[in-house]
């Protein structure tokens, strides 16, 4: 068992930028950016003093709102130095979630772009914070987000009442490198430096505090588990605002010196022209991406001969497209990653020196440094190998808890320190897991964790609506989709498409409804309590998706 590294993200970063000084640390290949270690270290540095000047404190609260664009990655270790929580916000956020993430957060900085092809954020923060238009930056004073005070814009023309990010640049020259110095020697490896909301058992996102040792460690055993080393060069499509881009991806190659090479969105066709331009050794990816990738090389030539090994993970991986990965796209070491944000993220993974078909068939043995087991949901006890139970981690990886939500973090995280993932599994007399389905109801559509709950308490607002249930259902590109079983009013009449339009542009576009069914009750037991289960099988039957219930997956 290796030694956890006990260091801090900045100290982390001026380590590799000394080992490896010359080496890309971050390409952007369709706009031609390209920095060394040793100036992307000293434009990180410049950055985290811009934010010492603006008065931000060790342990407040910036949140991010934006694409892979290379202010994401800079802040990310810049934080790390200055010692701010950067706190990720989903690109597909609409109105309602921002504003609970913002609250909820108690983010005093706001950092976002303009906006993507179907969500303007500039005219959603207009809506929430009216003030801005009229503030001086820096010193808003908003009645819906009283605790935010800065908001930072990134792109060009600076809208009214903010800073631009290059802004920060000129404010560093008001602290002195002394001062930087001083304040991240006064980081702990222990403090919470990264926060994301996950979706969880109370229907409302939950703020995850992840600290410098949890997501540097987890990166080690990554970087390992893939045979990383400076020399690689890793394709990053995954959004940065999940941990598969922050931690699997960043973080990873930052551990082993290795180059990032972000896309600042995801599309087939820009990931195979930068594996092929940045001759990338490595790429991650959900399985939908894959998917889409594999099709566009049947339609066009791609050279993806430099790739050897990668992640696919984020959701079920079809053993098939596994093999075609291999095959095609030539990543003959390519891994499956098995976790949740919790556990920063990653508990299991398949290593790139096992035989293809463990690779293909199971999420791989736990990462050295923590335990996993297989547990009794009934009983608590421990299962033997191939019996189903409850997948539980504990060691360095968990997460120091949820953001003011005690009582949700005594549920997920036991006595003994157990993380409970409420994910079903076995595992094998040699250690493999393989994942059987899920204790909780959760929906994982495309590598995005969908919480029923949520949707049902927004349907809820619905005047015509009298009771939904929100369940997930097979879908061959998505891994599932989202469905919707609807009660209506008496005397009235609702449509799909009145239902989903009510959400757009209201939840994420992700959280819509792709399926909905009117009905008149629902399955139950006994004392009353809705069978979701029940639910599920009649949604497939009723759409024929029986087929895809009969899909391998690892």
């Amino acid at each position: 068992m290796q030694n956890l590294d006990v260091i801090t993200v900045g100290g982390l970063l001026d380590r590799v930028a000394a080992e490896h000084p010359e080496n890309d640390a971050l390409v952007y290949a369709d706009r031609g950016l390209r920095y060394s270690y040793r100036e992307f270290n000293q434009y990180c540095r410049q950055v985290a003093k811009g934010l010492m000047a603006l008065g931000i404190q060790k342990g407040e609260h910036i949140a991010i709102w934006a694409t892979n664009v290379p202010e994401w990655v800079t802040l990310q270790f810049a934080t790390g130095k200055m010692g701010a929580v950067l706190v990720t916000v989903n690109t597909n956020y609409k109105s309602f979630e921002l504003e609970y993430l913002l609250k909820q957060s108690d983010s005093t900085t706001l950092v976002m772009i303009n906006g993507t092809k179907t969500s303007n954020y500039l005219a959603t923060v207009n809506e929430l914070c009216p003030e801005v238009q009229k503030s001086q930056p820096g010193q808003l004073v908003s009645e819906r987000l009283p605790v935010l005070k800065n908001i930072i814009f990134i792109g060009a023309d600076t809208p009214a009442g903010m800073f631009h990010f290059n802004d920060l640049l000129e404010l560093s020259n008001q602290i002195t490198d002394e001062e930087l110095d001083a304040r991240q020697a006064s980081l702990d490896p222990h403090d919470c430096i990264n926060m994301q909301y996950t979706s969880g058992t109370t229907g409302f996102p939950k703020g995850v505090m992840l600290t410098h040792l949890n997501i540097i460690n987890n990166a080690h055993s990554i970087a390992d588990c893939m045979s990383f080393t400076h020399q690689d060069r890793l394709c990053i499509p995954v959004p940065f605002f999940h941990c598969f881009g922050c931690v699997l991806g960043t973080m990873t190659c930052v551990v082993a010196g290795a180059t990032m090479v972000p896309l600042e969105s995801f599309h087939p066709v820009r990931v195979l022209e930068t594996i092929e331009k940045e001759r990338c050794t490595a790429v991650h990816g959900v399985p939908t991406m894959f998917i889409m990738e594999l099709e566009e090389m049947g339609k066009n030539n791609y050279d993806t001969s430099s790739l050897r090994t990668g992640i696919m993970a984020g959701s079920p991986c079809p053993i098939e497209v596994m093999k075609s990965v291999v095959n095609r796209m030539g990543a003959r070491d390519i891994t499956i990653t098995y976790g949740q944000t919790e556990a920063s993220p990653a508990i299991t993974m398949t290593r790139t020196d096992d035989p293809i078909e463990l690779r293909v068939t199971t999420v791989g043995r736990m990462i050295p440094n923590l335990e996993a087991k297989i547990m009794d949901p009934e009983t608590g006890e421990d299962c033997p190998p191939g019996v189903q139970g409850e997948i539980c981690a504990r060691g360095y990886n968990v997460m120091k808890g949820y953001y003011k939500m005690p009582e949700a973090t005594a549920q997920a995280i036991d006595r003994e320190d157990w993380l409970h993932t409420g994910d079903l599994g076995i595992m094998d007399e040699n250690g493999y897991f393989k994942i059987t389905g899920r204790l909780k109801d959760m929906i994982i559509r495309g590598g995005e964790n969908v919480y029923p709950r949520e949707i049902e308490e927004f349907l809820y607002t619905h005047p015509l609506i009298k009771d939904v249930q929100v369940i997930g259902v097979p879908s061959l590109k998505y891994g599932e989709e989202v469905l919707a079983f609807i009660q209506v009013r008496p005397g009235v009449d609702l449509t799909k498409e009145e239902v989903q339009a009510y959400c757009v542009d209201k939840i994420a576009k992700y959280k819509i409804p792709s399926y909905v069914l009117f009905v008149d009750s629902y399955p139950t037991t006994a004392s009353g309590k809705i069978q979701k289960f029940k639910l599920r099988q009649q949604a497939i039957d009723t759409l024929g998706l029986e087929g895809l219930t009969k899909i391998e997956t690892a």
